[in-house]
């Protein structure tokens, strides 16, 4: 039996394992000098950009070549900007514009946020086509329901982001968006033939393949098709069979969160990082609730003694670890030449001021704005607002992809442009057991404008009952549907296509009036 003295070294090369705090704990930094591939950044770990360039370079004091990843697809789900929320409108608003230069310019402008910070890895874009609209967890994070669409988007987004020296990761292999289960909580199964399967789901990540995207992400999804045993993190089948010798990918292959209950109810996280290994992936994320010295000692001790007692191959590993330091190499060579090209285009440039460089991204700011999609009546509401309104923000239940603590909606960017703008947050248990379930919505409204902000009416009823009663009572309401908008409402609807910072912004200009600023119009002149 195989009893090779480098095994643990191998073994951490494979994790990208999260922790907890600002700065690196003392256990990542000597896992590091010890061998450790990588590390996952969660919003945990952020505070601002140069609080991430700090904490990379303590990283890269230990191991230069450290592959550091994040969840950021700059949209409803981000960890870079999740304390004020993402300053880019994500891919659905992308998606809507259809505009593919505009797609490659704000993955580039994301990319180079990223690399400034010493990120190296983005487990983005979402890659899936959300053609089932009950879906609990992707939605807004897809680019659209049209395979094609998508497809094109997908590549435009990687060849952004790369040209930044940040690795790409379409997510998640085979395809999410048509399932009505969150593999968070439990398994989904794709149950689809074949050749639906290679018309609709296959047909983005084969664009991303053909971009040149440096890593896939793979779903905790069963697919009978191909497997009808084991979810696609852990089937030989779908990673090596069908991702490595039938579409011809060749770059990294890391799983979605091995915490997640998808793979670890029934294999445990130990059990699924070494089946995930062994069917073909070759980087294993780790973050959550698990994210401490213990579990990665595990992770590395479970990978060596599989090894040993033969349930993985030492060949297998060895690959696996090679793929990790390929990756690493081709961030360390990307990131420095983009470096140099950036440090030469802003030779002799005035710096950009404090003011300006704080409020996030220009760029995506400009295409939330052009995301934006009006649909009125004639007797609708006129536009700007001439009487700061009172904003009415229903809350669904929280997708567990996106922060509990990334702040959305439309009241506080309106309050900013209308002064004495007034409003209020209204979840299922405020509505239930009332009498008259509208008396909440329109307590202290009076004549004032209303704005009824809601996320997914069309996957929540209270929301969609709520919606209903309200404009019966006040069809002058503006409502703004800042998830997927299956259904217009009201005499005056505004789809954002998104809930992150940039879109409520979008939202609220529209309503109050706001000029667009000067950098914005450079930005959409670009």
């Amino acid at each position: 039996m195989p009893n090779s003295g480098d095994l643990p070294e191998l073994a951490d090369a494979v994790l990208q394992p999260g922790f907890v705090g600002l700065t690196a704990p003392d256990w990542v930094r000597r896992r590091l000098a010890e061998g450790l591939g990588g590390v996952a950044l969660f919003a945990r770990n952020v505070e601002s950009p140069a609080q991430i360039a700090a904490l990379t370079a303590q990283l890269r004091a230990e191991r230069p070549d450290v592959i550091v990843a994040i969840d950021e697809e700059a949209g409803d789900v981000t960890r870079f900007e999740s304390r004020h929320g993402s300053s880019r409108p994500g891919n659905l608003g992308l998606g809507s514009v259809d505009d593919l230069e505009l797609t490659c310019a704000v993955a580039r402008d994301l990319g180079m946020d990223l690399a400034h910070a010493g990120i190296t890895l983005d487990y983005a874009p979402d890659t899936d086509v959300n053609n089932n609209p009950d879906n609990p967890i992707i939605g807004v994070r897809a680019f659209g329901a049209e395979p094609a669409l998508v497809a094109r988007h997908a590549a435009a987004w990687v060849r952004g982001l790369q040209d930044a020296g940040v690795a790409a990761c379409a997510k998640h292999f085979p395809g999410h968006g048509d399932t009505a289960v969150d593999s968070h909580h439990d398994v989904p199964v794709i149950g689809h033939d074949r050749a639906r399967l290679e018309e609709v789901e296959l047909v983005p990540f084969k664009a991303a393949i053909a971009a040149g995207v440096r890593s896939i992400m793979t779903g905790h999804l069963v697919v009978p098709a191909y497997d009808p045993e084991v979810p696609a993190t852990l089937s030989r089948r779908i990673l090596t069979g069908l991702l490595r010798e039938e579409l011809g990918f060749d770059g990294l292959i890391v799983t979605d969160a091995v915490e997640m209950q998808g793979v670890s109810r029934k294999y445990g996280i130990t059990g699924a990082t070494v089946r995930a290994v062994a069917a073909g992936a070759d980087a294993i994320c780790v973050g959550g609730d698990h994210a401490d010295e213990q579990t990665a000692i595990r992770l590395r001790d479970a990978l060596v003694a599989a090894v040993r007692n033969g349930e993985l191959s030492e060949e297998r590993l060895r690959d696996a670890a090679r793929r990790v330091r390929e990756l690493a190499a081709w961030t360390l060579q990307t990131q420095t030449a983009v470096g140099a090209r950036a440090i030469a285009d802003l030779a002799g440039t005035t710096p950009v001021p404090e003011v300006i460089a704080i409020s996030g991204s220009a760029v995506g700011q400009a295409a939330a704005r052009r995301a934006l999609r009006v649909t009125a009546t004639e007797d609708a509401p006129q536009l700007p607002l001439e009487v700061a309104p009172h904003v009415v923000e229903f809350v669904p239940p929280r997708n567990i992809a996106i922060g509990a603590e990334t702040p959305w909606g439309v009241g506080a960017p309106l309050g900013e442009l209308l002064p004495g703008t007034t409003s209020a947050r209204l979840s299922a248990d405020d509505l239930a057991g009332t009498t008259d379930p509208v008396a909440p919505i329109l307590h202290g409204v009076g004549a004032r404008p209303l704005v009824l902000v809601v996320r997914d009416a069309h996957r929540h009823p209270w929301i969609a009952d709520a919606l209903e009663r309200t404009l019966a009572v006040r069809p002058d309401a503006i409502v703004v549907e800042m998830g997927v908008p299956v259904s217009v409402s009201g005499g005056l609807h505004l789809a954002t296509y998104g809930a992150t910072r940039a879109c409520g912004q979008a939202a609220a200009e529209l309503i109050a009036g706001s000029p667009v600023p000067d950098r914005t119009k450079q930005a959409l002149a670009a």
